[in-house]
């Protein structure tokens, strides 16, 4: 009987995948929240950004008492201090940004078309180090690219998530994106979507599985008692750890692509970055 359920359950997911290949990108944002919207129609829309938190009443309340005084402040502290350090030649982060880096972050990632691939928000970073005489920073290293993002994307507080999707380049970077997250993979043979699908606001481990739209609007976050510090692709490794799968580059095209696909679905929804998760 276990067996049964078990493969009507693959292929109720195979279908959804390829459902979910059939459509636009915004008819897949729509769909996202919809299904959520139906599932638990008493959760506001711009509360998806807190993820499983909108499921507990008593956990969103810590969570506001701890984000009244941070913690893990010290360690933005640090990012701010990268932001602000000149390069070498006397300019700043700032000067590589519409608005001093201020309300710009929703708006990554983008398609770059004379590059022909996705520009991340840590990919723009480097980008403004290299063209500045700096090296790049790993994207995997958060004692500088993590932190630096920690500061940087909370310039973009409060601003609506805004990916655009447009070209065929972009499309097809879209569909790569959405591609890995209806892939299973792994030992346990889990996508993205196992769980972020159909079982949303569900439990798992003692945790309550988080809805899809809003995902991308908080990172980086600081996660766990430790606060350990996780940007979004951080996060995507350690998903694929998690499933005994071995995981991709952070800073790769696959999971620049996963990212993309990722934050459009969140679009219209309030950034709010350097928060606590568990």
């Amino acid at each position: 009987m276990k067996r049964a359920t078990w493969i009507l359950s693959c292929l109720g997911m195979l279908a959804f995948s390829a459902d979910a290949m059939s459509v636009s990108p915004e008819q897949e944002r729509l769909k996202s929240v919809q299904a959520v919207q139906r599932k638990y129609p008493d959760i506001k829309f711009e509360d998806y950004v807190y993820g499983a938190l909108a499921f507990s009443a008593d956990a969103k309340a810590q969570y506001d008492n701890m984000m009244a005084f941070p913690p893990f402040e010290s360690e933005i502290d640090k990012g701010r201090a990268l932001w602000e350090t000149p390069f070498r030649n006397g300019r700043h982060y700032a000067d590589c940004f519409p608005g001093g880096g201020k309300n710009g972050a929703g708006n990554y990632p983008y398609y770059d078309e004379t590059m022909k691939k996705v520009v991340t928000f840590e990919m723009a970073l480097n980008q403004c180090r290299t063209k500045n005489g700096e090296a790049a920073y790993k994207s995997s290293d958060m004692n500088t690219m993590g932190l630096l993002t920690a500061y940087a994307r909370t310039l973009s507080d409060g601003m609506l998530m805004n990916v655009k999707v447009k070209g065929d380049g972009a499309l097809a970077a879209f569909e790569s994106g959405r591609r890995f997250f209806y892939q299973r993979r792994g030992q346990l043979t889990f996508s993205c979507a196992s769980c972020h699908g159909g079982h949303v606001g569900e439990i798992l481990r003692t945790e309550y599985l988080s809805m899809l739209p809003g995902q991308a609007t908080h990172w980086p976050a600081f996660r766990g008692g430790d606060y350990a510090l996780f940007t979004l692709q951080r996060r995507y490794s350690a998903c694929n750890q998690l499933v005994r799968a071995v995981p991709m580059e952070i800073g790769g095209e696959e999971y620049n692509n996963l990212e993309y696909f990722h934050s459009y679905l969140s679009n219209g929804l309030p950034l709010k970055a350097s928060v606590f998760r568990k």
